[in-house]
């Protein structure tokens, strides 16, 4: 039995403007939502579990809640998503494809409301919500194709007469942990893809962008529901932790996907391989950018600019350190700075807002105890540093240092639009740093040096998995 919250619950924190109640009021409307959601979907909606309102981080506000999943609804998700993947299995994968590609379809007529739900309840500024949801429809382009070259191969054999047989078969039930940073693409991602192999899927997105979650659930269901297939394919379990933890120690789910912080998952990872069960882990980042005397100043400033502040600095990929060549430091510095100095904060639904709120305020308290650790471990700040407490939302300047390459600070990532500036006199030195810290996810090197690029690379270059 679902029992419909208080009117009070909902008014909890008061909606800052009549314009954003509209805003959003048209939005949930577009996307089928009302203020009050169920979160749990296994062929069926339910919800047995705690209720969790949805905050839009710009304002203050309440956008809607979403009751979650407890342990009986994942429970009983993970059945209906066993059963579903049986029938689903069996289904050609090119016949899956066209699945996928209704999909596609289907979340391309949102794109709009759903790109703005993504800045409302996540903040990140409307065109990189709505360049969110093209990721999905893009891998489910991807994924479209793919459903037609999921091929073996047949290997020559020592014995005469005989031969090997190559054949890809669905592992069954995958489980997607995703983060808020990217509440639908990262997901969009796992699903489509799993989805023409022939697995259903059970998505535990962030309790703090459940909202988005439901959302896209939505879409994908009809599209099952329409073409008469088990809607559990695509199964949603919201919730925190507790839900996260029971998805990474069951053995019914045979794949786990999980995306969020480095501590949290490698407690996933153990929990899995307890198990001898399969993971997919894409965990944080502390990524460098190296400038090197040589490079175009103009195209490197833009990048790094965006590299940096993008999504207020709250992609796993963000730039958070910057070596400069002693050569044009200086001179790389103050034009940076004055980048910075044009970059507009505020509401992400605004035209010509660079940069949004931080998610939670947590996240604020993260970003002034990192300028604290700086000026404490012997930095300088060059720009920013403060939190914009007489604002309603979680901004915060973004903020650049001066600091030693080796500092704790720096080789801690801050999910917060923190740069931290370092100046080398040899290339090889840059390269040695942006290899000594621990989470080596993206890099970047300006430079119009064919022998550099190659070398940059090459085994004695990065070793980061992404490598620009």
């Amino acid at each position: 039995m679902f029992v419909q919250p208080s009117a009070r619950l909902l008014r909890t924190r008061a909606f800052s403007t009549s314009a954003a109640r509209r805003t959003t009021s048209v939005t949930l409307k577009a996307l089928g939502l009302d203020a009050y959601n169920l979160g749990v979907y296994n062929g069926a909606w339910g919800g047995n579990g705690t209720i969790v309102e949805s905050v839009n981080p710009a304002t203050g506000e309440v956008i809607g809640a979403v009751q979650q999943a407890n342990l009986s609804d994942l429970n009983q998700t993970l059945d209906n998503a066993s059963q579903a993947a049986k029938i689903w299995r069996s289904v050609p994968a090119p016949k899956r494809g066209e699945i996928v590609r209704q999909m596609r379809n289907a979340l391309f007529a949102k794109i709009e409301p759903l790109g703005k739900l993504v800045a409302l309840e996540m903040g990140k500024i409307l065109p990189e919500g709505i360049g969110e949801v093209q990721e999905y429809i893009d891998i489910a382009d991807y994924a479209v194709g793919l459903s037609r070259m999921l091929n073996g191969q047949v290997v020559p054999s020592e014995r005469a007469g005989h031969m090997m047989m190559e054949v890809w078969n669905p592992v069954g039930v995958v489980g997607v942990i995703s983060a808020f940073n990217f509440p639908v693409a990262v997901y969009g991602w796992n699903s489509a893809i799993s989805m023409v192999c022939g697995n259903s899927v059970v998505w535990k997105g962030a309790p703090t962008t459940a909202l988005t979650s439901v959302a896209v659930t939505k879409i994908l269901a009809e599209v099952l529901e329409t073409n008469n297939l088990p809607g559990a394919i695509c199964s949603l379990a919201s919730g925190g932790a507790e839900i996260g933890n029971a998805i990474a120690h069951d053995k019914r789910v045979n794949l786990v996907s999980f995306t969020g912080s480095t501590n949290t998952g490698r407690k996933v990872a153990l929990a899995v391989q307890a198990r001898f069960g399969k993971s997919l882990l894409e965990l944080g980042g502390n990524n460098a950018i190296i400038v090197h005397n040589d490079a175009d100043i103009d195209l490197a400033v833009r990048s790094v600019l965006f590299a940096a502040v993008g999504t207020a600095g709250q992609r796993c990929t963000t730039t958070r350190r910057l070596f400069l060549h002693a050569d044009i430091h200086d001179t790389f510095i103050e034009r940076l700075i004055k980048a910075y100095e044009q970059i507009k904060i505020g509401n992400p639904l605004e035209s010509g807002i660079l940069c949004g709120p931080l998610h939670t305020k947590q996240s604020v308290r993260a970003f002034e105890q990192g300028v604290e650790d700086v000026k404490a471990q012997g930095g300088k700040i060059l720009h920013g540093g403060n939190a914009l407490h007489h604002l309603v939302g979680n901004f915060v300047e973004p903020t650049i240092t001066s600091i030693a390459h080796d500092a704790p600070v720096v080789h801690r990532e801050i999910f917060a639009p923190i740069l931290h500036t370092i100046k080398y006199d040899d290339i090889s030195e840059a390269v040695a740093w942006n290899n000594e810290v621990g989470q080596g996810l993206s890099s970047s090197l300006f430079t119009t040096s064919p022998e550099k690029m190659f070398n940059w690379i090459g085994p004695e270059g990065s070793d980061c998995g992404i490598v620009n």
